[in-house]
């Protein structure tokens, strides 16, 4: 039986690789830690937000809700507050299709060539 090699996963990003994954300042992210209550990144001894992979889904929910449906970010507050579960699964659910859509255009375009 081959050796496989386990994967590292990594367990924390830079607030810069969350902003470059949404493309948005990082300013911006900053701005939304302080609104909302679920964006709760750990600090390492220097002061740099170290984002955990639900710290990022948290800023994805905040991201959807405020830049692609237009809520306010009051708006955005309520509807966390009320049903942050159903939301967040919206979001991976999304998240998941996008990834479908994506794999199928490359293989139309693999097809096609």
């Amino acid at each position: 039986m081959p050796y496989k090699e386990k994967e590292i996963e990594k367990k924390y990003f830079t607030i810069g690789e969350v902003a470059e994954e949404l493309k948005v300042a990082t300013s911006l992210i900053r701005f939304w830690e302080s609104e909302f209550d679920i964006i709760k990144p750990k600090k390492n001894r220097k002061g740099n937000r170290q984002f955990t992979k639900e710290d990022i889904k948290n800023v994805k929910l905040i991201y959807h809700l405020v830049k692609e449906k237009g809520y306010t970010l009051q708006g955005a507050r309520d509807f966390i507050s009320s049903d942050v579960d159903t939301a967040t699964d919206k979001i991976e659910l999304i998240e998941s299709l996008k990834k479908v859509r994506n794999f199928l255009t490359e293989l139309k375009s693999s097809l096609s060539e």
